[in-house]
């Protein structure tokens, strides 16, 4: 088998693992959602197959969980997400999955709380109404933070995803680009 299939088949599998780690259970917000997107956007030689199958497998694990009304939010910001990945880790380095992981957690926060508030009948459409969306997405729940909760939950996977990899590219060379 080429390296090139090989490491295809490799980034295929390492992504789909981690749709389905969203399966198990966990913190709110703590999950692969941006990691997968920038993950994806940054190890595919063709770019457009991480887009694919980055979101292939977000759809396979929310038929498994259950789909729900903020779903386009999601996946625009997602497929923003990915953007980030695709502009800034052409060659990632620790600094730049950083910094593309912590744009990716406020995008996310941003848009999704945006289309919480956006025609809800629980927050009134005014700029007032729209603070107070994000003040809720930003506020502790029993502890919790939904915030925080995303923003270390897409550090950490972004971390075993690239970290992850770099390490089994160097067990395995054919993993690496050529």
């Amino acid at each position: 088998m080429k390296s090139v299939h090989v490491r295809t088949a490799s980034v295929i599998s390492i992504l789909l693992l981690a749709a389905l780690s969203r399966l198990l259970p966990h913190l709110p917000n703590f999950t692969p959602i941006a990691a997968i997107a920038l993950f994806g956007a940054s190890m595919f030689e063709r770019k457009w197959q991480g887009l694919v199958v980055a979101f292939g497998a977000m759809l396979l694990s929310d038929a498994l969980i259950g789909f729900h009304g903020t779903m386009a939010a999601v996946y625009g910001s997602f497929g923003l997400t990915w953007l980030i990945g695709y502009f800034l880790l052409k060659r990632p380095t620790a600094v730049r999955v950083v910094t593309a992981s912590l744009l990716s957690s406020v995008l996310f926060f941003l848009i999704t709380n945006f289309a919480v508030w956006y025609g809800s009948t629980f927050y009134p459409q005014t700029p007032g109404g729209l603070l107070a969306c994000y003040t809720a997405g930003l506020a502790f729940y029993n502890g919790q933070s939904f915030f925080l909760n995303g923003l270390f939950g897409d550090l950490f996977f972004s971390t075993v995803l690239f970290g992850g990899y770099a390490l089994l590219q160097r067990r395995f060379p054919s993993l690496r680009v050529a």
